[in-house]
């Protein structure tokens, strides 16, 4: 069998496209058959890698592709920036702990919530960004059309979900009913992050039912990072340089 048909059958498109080259290389270097297995096993595991990376960031809906290269903490309060940095290592979604970042709009919540998603993709976790309205619109979607159970389940597989905008609207009973047992489901199964103009004590005014607020806020902010990142907006303060 050539070997191009047999790497077909086993799936190593990598080798199926590359491993002339690496024989050319292997002759030249005078590699031994073990090393030049060696390389070229390796070549395809880390080619298998890159492409699930890839795919990872394309399902993950992520509005940037920031890291943490390209994150400023300079901005920070010096216990802001401590807890940033506890937040890179990602220990809170092997802990399956929640990070809750408050703020009015324009600190930078969303941008944060956004580069932790693109380091769990980097690391290999499954990631959804979703604004919390939107997710609330998908799942009366789903209600109607009896897929909700089926929804709730893909819900809970990934590995860390960011729920952006909380607070921005106000939902109604049927709305704020699904959402909490989407998010009481979660809370068991996996790491969310969850940006917010509210502080805790003014959730109410999203959710209406104070019982159904205070089991929300029970649930999300156990074991949670909560990040208060209240300060001047950089979209105000990037208007009044334009203006100058």
């Amino acid at each position: 069998m050539m070997i191009t048909e047999a790497a077909k059958q086993l799936k190593l498109a990598f080798i199926k496209r590359n491993y002339d080259q690496f024989i050319k290389e292997s002759v030249d270097l005078n590699d031994s058959y073990e090393e030049f297995l060696e390389k070229l096993l390796t070549a395809e595991l880390q080619n298998r890698k890159t492409n699930r990376i890839q795919t990872l960031i394309r399902l993950s809906k992520l509005p940037t592709r920031a890291t943490f290269n390209d994150y400023l903490t300079s901005h920070l309060s010096k216990p802001l920036q401590k807890q940033v940095t506890e937040l890179k290592h990602l220990r809170f979604i092997d802990n399956q702990e929640n990070v809750i970042l408050i703020g009015n709009p324009g600190v930078g919540k969303t941008y944060l919530a956004n580069t932790l998603g693109m380091e769990a993709c980097l690391a290999g976790k499954s990631v959804l960004f979703v604004s919390i309205p939107n997710l609330v619109i998908e799942l009366k979607e789903a209600m109607s059309s009896n897929q909700l159970t089926y929804y709730k389940r893909r819900f809970s597989k990934y590995d860390l979900v960011i729920l952006d905008e909380l607070g921005y609207v106000t939902f109604d009973q049927v709305g704020s009913e699904i959402l909490f047992n989407l998010l009481s489901n979660r809370s068991n199964n996996g790491s969310m992050i969850i940006t917010t103009n509210l502080n805790f004590d003014r959730w109410e005014e999203t959710f209406k039912d104070p019982m159904l607020t205070a089991a929300i806020v029970d649930r999300l902010a156990h074991r949670a990072h909560v990040l208060d990142m209240s300060g001047t907006s950089f979209r105000v303060e990037d208007t009044k340089e334009w203006l100058k």
